[in-house]
């Protein structure tokens, strides 16, 4: 099972910014394909940003470019999720996955996720 820990969602104002991190205890994270994705209630699964073993990023949506950014700090052996000028509509809860690759979906298999983090973006 591979273990990654999301931590630091939270409620975030429109306009505001957030920026949780994922960790994993158990492996060193720069040697994978780390990602973020989102499901919304009542919504499908949605991919957000992911960076590769070189530190190439892939946006999932166009709507996230320029407003988020998946920070890897490879002394804390985190990756982080940073939301610069949130909306409400960005309110999911939010998942860190790993794989080989930054593939055009993420991983189905739920061994690859973490447990999630909950972000509301209101006011």
């Amino acid at each position: 099972q591979v273990q990654l820990v999301e931590s630091g969602g939270g409620l975030v104002q429109p306009g505001g910014s957030l920026r949780p991190p994922c960790a994993a205890p158990g492996f060193t994270l720069v040697d994978f394909a780390i990602g973020w994705f989102r499901q919304a209630p009542g919504k499908e699964r949605e991919g957000a940003l992911c960076i590769s073993t070189r530190g190439d990023i892939t946006y999932y949506p166009d709507s996230m470019k320029g407003r988020f950014a998946i920070p890897r700090d490879n002394a804390k052996n985190t990756v982080s999720l940073l939301m610069n000028n949130p909306k409400p509509e960005d309110t999911a809860v939010y998942y860190c996955f790993r794989d080989y690759g930054c593939y055009a979906e993420p991983p189905d298999m739920e061994e690859y996720w973490g447990q999630g983090a909950q972000v509301t973006v209101s006011s």
